[in-house]
């Protein structure tokens, strides 16, 4: 009996100490692959309403620029508020499954629904009634139901393996897949649009965004049935009687107490913005180039520089810091951008210079995501408190209000220029809008992110945190 009792406590040790530590750290290729499903998801969702919405407003359903900023720019209360609040909603469950992948599972199907509701506009609608519908409907897709499927999405991210480079694997499949949905979109919007009847057809629209709906639920479903929250299995921060203990207050102090989460979410930020400046594409297409047509190779050249880019990221990374490698992504991205500025008329050179921006693209946004995982170890050494939701709710939060924002300010530009909707032609003010829109001021928001970057000194000292943060679970599990 003793020495049954001494192999199984052996056993148990082992099991703790080793074989709990490989599961949170290896994740199955097939898993890393289907763990990019999620973004490509979130792209049919985000990039569609970011390249174009505006125009949806505009030149469809007939609402004035300023009624548009205005949409966007109120929209934005309701989308910081909500991924704090659904940050903290996921660091409080607690399921025999995981705490992110339940709700996964809970939103495939709101998350469909939503996206058709965002290109609606019910024709019965009286005109004074067309602007509160599309604010009503902006807000619950993407401050709601957005929300609430891409935070437990990107939180899976840091409780799927404690592993950095894994992560970062993972981080690069989210990349990859997340820039081939955007590709896919610019292209094929318009086509599936024109397919259902005309552009300026609501109807058409709304057809177009129930197709994008159905691919949704499908990669919803794969992500959620082929994923595993592994450091939840293995983390005393993580268990659940600590997340009912720790106070949602408690969670959003210890937040604002990790400086590299300030820093990220301000680099975010401003990475989505000039996402959200995309909206620009359709009208620098029609008024500078005389083509709209060529909106669908701006928009594929724009997004497929990336998806080449973010392959040769984990190299990079494996070289370099990750603070290294986001800053030589916005040096390479500053250099594709003032191309675009200095030649806005000839199109081979705007082509070059878009493959350019989008090869600097690529390594800020791997390495980002990957960096919130980090952001939530230091978290957890530094206040003994792992809000994996909260921190990664930056990157939901980031990529709405920075989107929004984005497109508020192209809204307020082109208001300011004198943008008149559907005119053959437009004046030399509305002009120089655009171009500012699509060169000018994504120029002076790649500066300000080098800027930022050169205060995040994380990753030298990462190791010693994971060290420390080992050391503290394996004491606190021989307890």
């Amino acid at each position: 009996m003793n020495i049954n009792k001494t192999l199984t406590d052996i056993y148990r040790y082992l099991e703790r100490n080793y074989m709990s530590q490989q599961n949170a750290t290896k994740v199955p290729l097939s898993e890393k692959i289907t763990f990019g499903f999620g973004n490509l998801a979130a792209n049919l969702m985000i990039t569609t309403a970011n390249g174009f919405i505006t125009y949806f407003y505009t030149d469809v359903i007939g609402l004035t620029m300023t009624v548009v900023g205005s949409i966007l720019l109120f929209a934005r209360v309701f989308d910081g508020v909500s991924d704090l609040i659904m940050g903290a909603v996921v660091d409080r469950t607690s399921t025999a499954t995981g705490k992110a992948r339940p709700w996964i599972k809970r939103m495939i199907l709101p998350y469909a629904l939503a996206l058709i509701l965002l290109f609606t506009s019910p024709s019965f609608l009286p005109e004074s009634m067309k602007a509160i519908y599309a604010f009503a409907t902006y807000v619950i897709s993407l401050a709601g139901v957005y929300t609430m499927t891409m935070v437990p999405y990107n939180t899976l991210l840091g409780t799927t393996s404690s592993d950095s480079k894994e992560r970062g694997y993972l981080s690069t499949s989210r990349t990859i897949f997340g820039f081939a949905g955007a590709f896919l979109v610019n292209g094929a919007v318009l086509q599936i649009v024109n397919f259902f009847g005309e552009v300026t057809s609501a109807s058409s629209w709304t057809k177009m965004a129930a197709v994008f709906a159905l691919f949704s639920v499908i990669l919803l479903f794969i992500l959620h049935q082929n994923s595993k929250e592994r450091v939840l299995e293995n983390s005393e921060a993580l268990s659940a009687d600590q997340a009912q203990k720790v106070s949602t207050a408690d969670n959003i102090k210890a937040l604002f107490q990790n400086k590299y989460w300030i820093i990220l979410i301000l680099t975010m930020l401003i990475s989505f913005i000039s996402s959200g400046l995309g909206g620009i594409n359709i009208y620098y297409a029609q008024y500078v180039l005389g083509d709209v047509s060529k909106v669908a190779l701006l928009g594929m050249l724009s997004f497929a520089p990336i998806l080449v880019g973010s392959l040769v990221v984990p190299f990079l990374m494996a070289k370099l810091s990750k603070r290294s490698v986001m800053i030589l992504g916005n040096i390479i991205m500053l250099i594709g951008t003032i191309l675009l500025a200095l030649f806005p008329t000839d199109f081979t050179l705007v082509i070059v210079g878009l493959v350019i921006r989008g090869l600097g693209i690529a390594p800020g946004a791997v390495a980002g995501f990957a960096m919130l995982g980090d952001v939530a170890d230091y978290g957890e050494w530094k206040t003994g408190i792992r809000s994996d939701g909260l921190i990664f709710s930056a990157a939901t939060f980031g990529e709405k209000v920075g989107s929004g924002l984005g497109g508020l300010i192209l809204g307020l530009v082109m208001a300011a220029g004198g943008y008149v909707a559907g005119a053959a032609t437009q004046s030399a003010a509305t002009l120089f809008a655009i171009k500012a829109v699509f060169a000018y001021i994504p120029i002076l928001l790649a500066v300000i992110s080098i800027i930022l970057l050169f205060f995040y000194d994380l990753d030298k000292k990462l190791p010693q945190i994971v060290k420390d943060i080992q050391a503290r679970a394996k004491g606190g599990n021989e307890n």
